[in-house]
C-alpha cells in the first residue's frame, strides 16, 4: 500500500490532476487483454521526460514498484501491476508526434502516440511506416517497441525492431540515457537500443523513439489463394517465397477457421472447396511490378496445389477478401467457451510439419485447435479451444496441450512468441526456450539496469 507521503510527492511532481488513487482508476488500470486483474496502488500520468525521471528516482530510493503502461492492449500481462505499486501511464500526455524529418526519412515520437495515428501522419507526406500490429488502431508505439510488435506486413517489411533508429529512456535510478543516433550506421558501443527493444518495460522507461521511414509504395493489390488442405497451403508459403515472391503479407486460415467463419458470418462468401486459404497484398512502385508479383504467386501456388487464385479488382473486393482473415479470431469462439491462444513462431520451412503436429496434440487432449496467422513470416496463432472453462480437468489439459506445443516449436528451432511477448503468462515456460546459462544472463542484464528490481518485476520470469 502506497503511503500518503509518497502520493504527496508524486502530486508535487506532476500535479494533483495527474495522480489517481480512487477505486475507479485502480480498476481501469488493473487489467489488459489477458483479462487478468491486479490492482495498482496508484496511477501517475507524467507530463514529460523529467517527470518520468523524478518519479523513477523517488520510487527507486523508496523501493516502490513501478509499471510502465501504454494502451494496455497486450496479450501476455506485460503491463499488469502484479506486485501492486505505481502504474506510470504514458498515453495521456506523452503522446505527440515530435518531428517528421523528410531529409533523413525519420519520425520522432513520444511513446504514447497511437501506431495508426503515426502511420496516417507520415502517409500524408508520402512516407510509410510498415509495422502494423492487429492492435494498430489503439496500441501505442512505446508499447510496440517494448514488445517488438509485428503485424501482417512483416513478411516483406519486417517488425518494429527493424525501424527503431534511436531511443531516449529513463533508467530506474532516474538517469536519462540516449540509445542510438539518427545515423544509418552506428557501431560505437553496445547496442543499448537493441537491448531495450522487447524488454517489456523491465529495464528502463522509453520516453522518445526515432523511427525509420520509407517511401510509400504507389501501387497495391490483394490476392487470395485457395487450397484443398492447409498442408498444401503451408508448402506453397515457403516454396513460393524461395522462388522469388515478395508479398507484403501472406496470411493463412486453416479448415477449422474457414468452417467457423462460414458458420459465424454466413453473409460472407468463402470458396466451398477451401481447406486452406492464403490471403495477402503485394505492392510496388508500378502496376507492372505488382502484376509480376501476382503472376509469381499464382504460378507458385498452382505448382503446390491451389485450386483457385483470386485477385481483387478494387478496394471493395480487397476488403471482402481480407474480411475472413480479420475476423478469424472471433469466429473461433464457436468451438469453446475459453480460448488458450498463443503466437508461436517457427522457421517457414517447418510450417507444414508444425501444423500437423499441433493438430495431433489437439486430438490427444480432445480439443479443436483452429490456427491462423502470419504464414509469410512463420508466425502461427494457435487456439486451443476449451469447451467448458468451468471444467477443471479441461482447463488443466488445455494448459498441458499449450506446454507441449511450446516444446514442439522450440524443438523445431522456433520460439514461444512471435509478437505478443512473454509478460506474466508465458514466464513459466521460459526454461523451455532458453538454457540456464541464458536465463542467468537475462537476470544479470536486469540487475545491471535495475538492481533494486522496482521496474515491472517478474515479467519474463525476471
Amino acid at each position: 500500500m502506497i503511503k500518503n507521503n509518497h502520493l504527496e510527492y508524486f502530486i508535487s511532481v506532476v500535479g494533483k490532476e495527474n495522480v489517481k488513487s480512487d477505486k475507479a482508476h485502480l480498476i481501469a488500470y488493473c487489467y489488459d487483454a489477458t483479462k487478468e486483474r491486479f490492482e495498482p496502488d496508484a496511477v501517475v500520468f507524467p507530463r514529460h521526460e523529467q517527470d518520468v525521471s523524478d518519479v523513477l528516482k523517488y520510487c527507486n530510493d523508496n523501493k516502490i514498484v513501478i509499471v510502465p503502461r501504454g494502451a494496455g492492449s497486450g496479450f501476455t500481462g506485460g503491463a499488469l501491476p502484479s506486485e501492486g505499486g505505481i502504474i506510470l501511464s504514458l498515453e495521456r500526455h506523452m503522446n505527440k508526434l515530435l518531428e517528421i524529418d523528410m531529409q533523413n526519412l525519420l519520425g520522432v515520437v513520444q511513446p504514447g502516440l497511437i501506431n495508426m495515428e503515426f502511420q496516417k501522419a507520415v502517409e500524408e507526406v508520402g512516407l510509410f511506416y510498415p509495422p502494423d500490429p492487429a492492435s494498430e488502431h489503439y496500441s501505442t508505439l512505446g508499447g510496440n517497441v517494448s514488445e517488438n510488435a509485428g503485424g501482417m506486413r512483416a513478411a516483406k517489411y519486417g517488425i518494429t525492431k527493424d525501424y527503431v533508429v534511436a531511443l531516449r529512456a529513463v533508467l530506474p535510478n532516474g538517469e536519462i540515457i540516449r540509445a542510438g543516433k539518427k545515423t544509418i550506421k552506428d557501431v560505437a558501443g553496445y547496442n543499448t537500443a537493441g537491448i531495450l527493444i522487447a524488454s517489456e518495460g523491465t529495464l528502463a522507461i522509453i520516453t522518445e523513439i526515432t523511427l525509420k521511414l520509407i517511401p510509400k509504395p504507389k501501387f497495391k493489390q490483394t490476392y487470395m489463394g485457395v487450397f484443398p488442405d492447409v498442408n498444401k497451403a503451408m508448402n506453397a508459403v515457403f516454396k513460393s517465397l524461395a522462388s522469388g515472391a515478395n508479398p507484403v503479407a501472406m496470411e493463412f486460415l486453416d479448415a477449422l477457421v474457414i468452417k467457423a467463419l462460414k458458420q459465424k458470418f454466413p453473409q460472407v462468401s468463402l470458396p466451398e472447396n477451401a481447406g486452406g486459404i492464403l490471403v495477402g497484398d503485394v505492392d510496388g512502385s508500378s502496376q507492372a511490378e505488382v502484376d509480376e508479383q501476382l503472376k509469381t504467386l499464382k504460378d507458385s501456388f498452382a505448382q503446390y496445389g491451389s485450386t483457385e487464385f483470386i485477385i481483387a479488382k478494387d478496394d471493395e473486393e480487397a476488403a471482402k477478401l481480407w474480411f475472413a482473415r480479420r475476423n478469424a479470431s472471433p469466429a473461433t469462439a464457436i468451438y469453446g467457451t475459453k480460448k488458450l491462444n498463443e503466437d508461436i513462431s517457427v522457421p517457414r520451412s517447418k510450417l507444414p510439419e508444425a501444423l500437423e503436429e499441433i493438430y495431433k496434440i489437439g486430438d490427444k487432449y480432445g480439443f479443436n485447435v483452429p490456427c491462423f496467422g502470419h504464414a509469410g513470416d512463420g508466425n502461427i496463432h494457435v487456439n486451443v479451444m476449451v469447451k467448458d472453462k468451468t471444467n477443471e480437468k479441461e482447463m488443466h489439459d488445455g494448459h498441458k496441450a499449450i506446454e507441449e506445443i511450446f516444446q514442439l516449436v522450440v524443438d523445431m528451432g522456433g520460439t514461444l512468441s512471435g509478437e505478443h511477448g512473454i509478460g506474466l503468462s508465458k514466464a513459466p515456460f521460459m526454461n523451455i526456450a532458453f538454457s540456464q546459462a541464458e536465463l542467468e544472463l537475462f537476470k544479470s542484464i536486469k540487475k545491471a539496469f535495475d538492481p533494486n528490481n522496482i521496474l515491472n518485476p517478474h515479467k519474463m520470469g525476471l
